[in-house]
C-alpha cells in the first residue's frame, strides 16, 4: 500500500513597486492543513485590517473546531456537503461577517474588504475555497491549471461576450471585484475538491502576482528549482520585474512521498 503524501509549503509577501504599504496577508497553519492568501482593500490602511481579520478569524475558528467538533457553529451545515467542506465554508462566512460588522462600526473602515483563497488539506485530498480574484493554480507535470474562477467584473464580461486579447488588455475596470469578504453581511464561497498526485504544486496568489505574470511564466518559474521558498521568491521577483503594480503574495505547496 502506498504511503500517504506529505505536504511541504512556503509563502512570501512583498509590497511591490507602486504601493507604499502592504494590504496582503498570508498564513501557513500546518496543524490544520490550512493555507491562506488574502488581498485586502479599502482606504486608510483598512485593507490590511480586513485581510488580517480574515486570517485571524479562520485560525480561531479552526482551532476551536479541532478542539471541540461538537461546538455550535455560527451557520447551519449544508447537508449536501461533508463535515470538512462545511467547516471551511463556515469559517470563511464568519470572516465575512466579522469584517462587515467591524466596517459598520468604524466609519473610517467603511467599505473595507478582502479576497481570500484557501487550500485545506484533508485525509483523502484537499479543498480549495475562494472569494474574490485571488487565485489557486495547480501545476502538474508540464501543465498549469487555474482551479478558481475570478469573482471580477472583467471575468463576468469574458463570460458574457467573447472579448479579444486587446479588449481584455484595455478593459477599464480590471480591478473591480464583484465578490469579496466584508462587502455584505453574507457571502457565497466557491469550493472544489481535488486529489493530489506526487509532485503536484499548488499556488495560492493575490492578483499582484497573476496580473503581471502570465501563466506560462508561472509554470516556467515553478519548474526552475525544487526549493519552494526560492520558487516563491522568484515569482515575486517576476511580478516586480514587470512593474510590481500591486502588493504581491503567494503560498506554494507541494505533495511529496
Amino acid at each position: 500500500m502506498n504511503s500517504p503524501l506529505r505536504i511541504e509549503v512556503a509563502g512570501q509577501t512583498d509590497v511591490g513597486r507602486k504601493r507604499n504599504h502592504n494590504e496582503d496577508n498570508f498564513a501557513i497553519f500546518p496543524e490544520f492543513g490550512l493555507y491562506i492568501v488574502a488581498d485586502g482593500m479599502g482606504g486608510h490602511a483598512s485593507g490590511e485590517v480586513a485581510s488580517k481579520m480574515a486570517i485571524d478569524t479562520l485560525q480561531e475558528f479552526f482551532a476551536s473546531t479541532s478542539d471541540d467538533p461538537e461546538r455550535t457553529w455560527p451557520y447551519k451545515m449544508d447537508r449536501a456537503k461533508g463535515y470538512e467542506e462545511n467547516r471551511l465554508i463556515t469559517g470563511i462566512k464568519l470572516c465575512n461577517l466579522r469584517i462587515f460588522e467591524q466596517a459598520q462600526r468604524n466609519s473610517k473602515q467603511r467599505g473595507m474588504g478582502t479576497t481570500v483563497a484557501t487550500l485545506f488539506a484533508v485525509e483523502d485530498g484537499f479543498f480549495v475555497a475562494h472569494v474574490g480574484d485571488s487565485r489557486c493554480y495547480r501545476i502538474r507535470d508540464s501543465r498549469i491549471e487555474q482551479l478558481t474562477e475570478d469573482h471580477s467584473l472583467l471575468n463576468d464580461y469574458k463570460k458574457m461576450k467573447r472579448l479579444t486579447e486587446e479588449e481584455i488588455a484595455n478593459f477599464p475596470h480590471k480591478n473591480v471585484i464583484v465578490r469579496a469578504l466584508g462587502m455584505k453581511d453574507t457571502v457565497k464561497v466557491d469550493t472544489r475538491f481535488e486529489q493530489p498526485e506526487t509532485n503536484d504544486l499548488l499556488l495560492l496568489c493575490s492578483d499582484g502576482l497573476c496580473g503581471p505574470v502570465a501563466d506560462p511564466q508561472i509554470l516556467d518559474i515553478a519548474h526552475s528549482t525544487a526549493d519552494l521558498a526560492e520558487i516563491a521568491q522568484r515569482l515575486i521577483g517576476a511580478a516586480n520585474d514587470r512593474g510590481g503594480p500591486d502588493n504581491i503574495t503567494c503560498v506554494v505547496a507541494r505533495w511529496v512521498q
